[in-house]
């Protein structure tokens, strides 16, 4: 049995969850998320708690059985209260400024870099132009747009110039040694 799989997810006030074949509709204060259960598990709503059960003991099934409760978990904790991830973008001359949907990098090319926010994820940039945030209900969807924006200038490994998660630690290289 999955030590994942088999704890229970406690839904907090203003959260509903519905159930209809294998469509599990989340909705609380912050929006509404929607996800297919694989074939073979088992969601159902007991007091004011989720499980997620699996219908056989295949290996399939057994690798789904955490990763179906995590996504579930997610999506209660996506809608309740929401996901955060914050960038920094370090290096002379580099900055980014929000304008609705779109943020505009300028990161050391020859050319600003826009940028287009997918629907349901928001940011905004401090003062300095240098630490930007990403809020959003979708775990995925805010990992994958990091992703995609740290991408556009990964940390330099000698200089550590670039876009990184904050609390990333890069470990920079010594440059060229001189002769001896």
């Amino acid at each position: 049995m999955s030590r994942v799989g088999k704890s229970p997810i406690n839904m907090p006030k203003g959260v509903d969850v519905k159930l209809q074949g294998s469509l599990i509709t989340v909705k609380g204060p912050k929006g509404e998320l929607n996800w297919n259960c694989p074939d073979g598990m088992k969601v159902s709503v007991q007091d004011n708690s989720i499980i997620v059960e699996r219908q056989a003991d295949t290996k399939l099934l057994r690798s789904l059985h955490g990763t179906s409760r995590s996504i579930i978990a997610n999506m209660v904790t996506g809608t309740s209260t929401g996901f955060e991830r914050v960038l920094e973008i370090t290096g002379v001359g580099y900055r980014a400024t929000v304008q609705g949907q779109k943020i505009n990098f300028t990161l050391g090319y020859s050319h600003p870099i826009e940028f287009q926010l997918p629907p349901g994820i928001s940011a905004e940039v401090d003062k300095k132009q240098t630490i930007l945030t990403l809020r959003g209900i979708d775990k995925h969807l805010i990992g994958q747009v990091s992703a995609n924006i740290r991408s556009l200038r990964t940390p330099n490994i000698y200089k550590g110039k670039g876009i990184r998660y904050t609390g990333e630690v890069i470990k920079l290289k010594v440059g060229k040694a001189g002769k001896k």
